[in-house]
């Protein structure tokens, strides 16, 4: 059973995370401002912990009569020092007054500071782990879920535990590992192509051609294609053909070429250098108060509906600090390459299909106004799982 040992290891176990320094993507949009950025002190991030806090709950501008509720009985925070202390944070940046008789909300440089310096050690919550141990068969040890099923399910497990999009994102076609291809001839030159890659995921991909193959051809192709390049990418085979095609006798010389116009045709578009995509609870922001401009509302969704234009973004989050590429990443606000999600938090992960495998993605996506210490150790937690489980997958085939 393929999921015992990945039970055994998280089922009814707090999860705790250590994230420091350089563990998380560090955007810097403005590096000139940056290095002249004086960090506040311990009173600063006190309340600056305090108000994004509060306001992470209400959506409300935070004013100093709140902060000196909370610390009544703090010794050296008076509601004047208070009031101070906030002035000082609003000149470095990190709080901002909406309007002058207003509290003060985070800005996005608030929220890096936060994230970066603030949240410490992070808890999963019993009630999160039994959820998600439920969702994804821990418990029932179900070893039968097929991977693009368990994907799916993980995307919307994301979105009801965030309350916001949950986003998974298989390894892209064209570098998934062969475990068996088959081509079908159909119609008008038209050739459906059945590739299953490791762990068990199925992709039908219908190519149309400038020539016709027999039944024959097709499956002479398929049978040596399978005999001799298992385990390896289509990319990798499409290079490997190429030196053979110079090294074979003629003998195989026709077969080598039916071979590389199918594998080529296969991986030829954009969409194929991508994984397929997996999004639950894209409604959820609808309901959020962050997005009531319309405008930015319907973007915000034409971007999430836009596959192709999502995994690019996705894929630069993982991508933008190399050191890093292996830890999750938060994007928050400005720090996003596209227009549409200025308003709002990209929290990411990778996960890794076998040793040295190929990588998805999981992500959760938000308003910057999102629960960061939760979400971060959510997805955390979760690609995690989901690695060990879609490797187990791999490695029992």
């Amino acid at each position: 059973m393929l999921f015992v040992l990945i039970a055994k290891e998280y089922r009814s176990k707090a999860v705790f995370f250590k994230l420091a320094r350089g563990k998380m993507a560090v955007l810097d949009p403005n590096p000139t401002t940056e290095k002249n950025f004086s960090a506040p002190n311990t009173r600063g991030r006190i309340i600056l912990s305090a108000i994004i806090n509060e306001h992470l709950v209400t959506g409300e501008p935070i004013g100093s009569k709140i902060i000196a509720e909370k610390f009544a009985n703090a010794s050296g925070l008076s509601s004047a020092t208070i009031r101070s202390v906030m002035s000082d944070l609003e000149d470095f940046g990190l709080v901002e007054q909406p309007h002058t008789s207003a509290g003060r909300v985070p800005t996005d440089k608030g929220y890096r500071f936060y994230v970066d310096n603030l949240l410490g050690v992070l808890q999963l919550s019993n009630d999160d782990l039994s959820l998600i141990n439920k969702e994804l068969g821990l418990n029932e040890f179900d070893s039968s879920t097929a991977p693009d099923r368990l994907m799916e399910r993980t995307s919307q497990l994301l979105s009801v535990l965030s309350q916001n999009v949950g986003i998974v994102v298989s390894p892209s076609l064209a570098k998934d590992r062969l475990q068996h291809i088959e081509f079908v001839n159909l119609s008008d030159k038209r050739i459906l192509v059945v590739l299953v890659s490791a762990p068990n995921i199925v992709h039908n991909k219908i190519i149309r051609l400038n020539e016709t193959f027999s039944n024959e051809q097709l499956d002479r192709t398929s049978n040596y294609l399978n005999a001799r390049f298992n385990g390896k990418s289509l990319a990798e085979i499409r290079g490997e053909i190429l030196k053979l095609m110079h090294e074979e006798t003629s003998l195989f010389d026709k077969l080598l070429q039916t071979a590389m116009i199918l594998c080529s045709q296969s991986i030829e578009s954009e969409e194929d250098n991508r994984g397929e995509v997996y999004v639950g609870g894209t409604s959820n922001i609808l309901t959020k108060p962050d997005f009531a401009d319309l405008q930015r509302l319907r973007e915000l969704i034409r971007t999430i509906e836009e596959k192709t234009r999502l995994v690019q973004i996705l894929t630069e989050c993982i991508e933008r600090d190399p050191s890093l590429k292996n830890d999750v990443q938060v994007i928050i606000g400005s720090e996003n390459s596209a227009s549409s999600l200025k308003n709002c938090t990209l929290i990411t992960a990778p996960y890794r299909v076998g040793t040295g495998g190929t990588t998805g993605s999981l992500s959760v996506l938000g308003p910057t106004r999102i629960e960061y210490a939760r979400t971060i150790s959510i997805v955390t937690y979760v690609a995690g799982i989901l690695e060990k489980m879609m490797t187990k997958e791999y490695s029992s085939n």
